[in-house]
């Protein structure tokens, strides 16, 4: 079986990013969905939509989100939608929040570890492939933050991030926070979403990782510590496992960079990896890789 491919490139651009679409070679057709994080109020670290502007103009579609399910900006459409035009998206794109109205759609996890089924925005119907476009950071749950989490959590409707929460113990929001699954069974949970929603498409997703403001929380977080590592460049793949795989030995193998520990120590201490581990093993991708610089 040959590895898939992993391309990547330690400059950072948004002429860039669109040079790493098209190395992937893969054309993404009809209704695109591009995902991205719309960046909770108060974030300094988010990836603004100027910098995603080039390639998300070129392959069109729509910008896609959807609610949270804790307190913020982003827990009801009407604020979500309010943050997304004070942040700008609105002003480029066009902009969709997937789960403003229910029912929310019901998708089947024929092999999932921990759930058997994912709650995401009704309006996933309307599209037809999907490109995600993540920021590569830390993670104050799920030790990092990467492709595999935008397909899960950043995927699902309010009430399904609570029921990934809680690895399926529960679909209603407001009681996330209290019924959150032991962890193993949380990343696992994440695992499964991501491949309800890989199975969707049936395989008609790019994915690009972007490794710069590294911090150890996540732009969902309003108060998040300012980035802790230099930045390390960007990547992008057909595989979501494969590309969150080579970040986080990315990650590893930045012996001089004085915050890799305080990173590392954020991934082990969630025991992060283990998203990648239970999404290998029900087939979301491979963890074995080829590499291929294209600086």
């Amino acid at each position: 079986m040959n590895k898939p491919k992993v391309y990547f490139t330690k400059n950072i651009s948004s002429q860039q990013v669109l040079e790493l679409y098209d190395r992937v070679g893969f054309k993404l057709n009809g209704n695109v969905a591009i995902k991205i994080h719309s960046g909770e109020a108060g974030n300094q670290n988010f990836l603004r939509p100027e910098f995603w502007k080039p390639v998300v103009t070129y392959v069109g579609g729509a910008v896609v989100e959807c609610n949270t399910a804790y307190e913020g900006a982003r827990n009801s459409t009407d604020k979500h939608k309010q943050l997304m035009h004070d942040h700008g998206w609105d002003k480029y794109f066009n902009v969709d929040i997937m789960d403003a109205e229910g029912p929310d759609m019901e998708l089947t996890i024929n092999n999932g570890n921990a759930i058997k089924k994912n709650y995401v925005g009704k309006r996933m119907a309307e599209y037809d492939s999907m490109l995600v476009l993540s920021h590569f950071k830390g993670h104050p749950m799920g030790g990092y933050g990467g492709a595999l989490k935008q397909l899960s959590i950043g995927c699902a409707s309010s009430a399904g991030k609570a029921y990934i929460h809680s690895a399926g113990a529960v679909n209603d929001p407001d009681i996330v926070w209290n019924n959150h699954a032991e962890q193993d069974k949380f990343l696992e949970a994440m695992a499964d979403a991501a491949k309800s929603v890989i199975d969707y498409f049936k395989g008609n997703i790019v994915y690009i990782n972007i490794m710069k403001n590294l911090s150890v929380d996540c732009d969902c977080c309003a108060v998040a510590e300012d980035p802790c590592m230099k930045d390390i460049g960007m990547l992008a793949s057909l595989d979501p496992v494969a590309l969150d795989q080579a970040c986080i030995d990315l990650v590893y193998s930045a012996a001089d960079d004085a915050g890799r520990e305080r990173f590392i120590e954020r991934v082990e201490s969630r025991n992060g990896i283990h998203t990648i581990e239970a999404a290998a093993d029900i087939g979301c991708g491979n963890r074995e890789y080829e590499l291929i610089n294209i600086d």
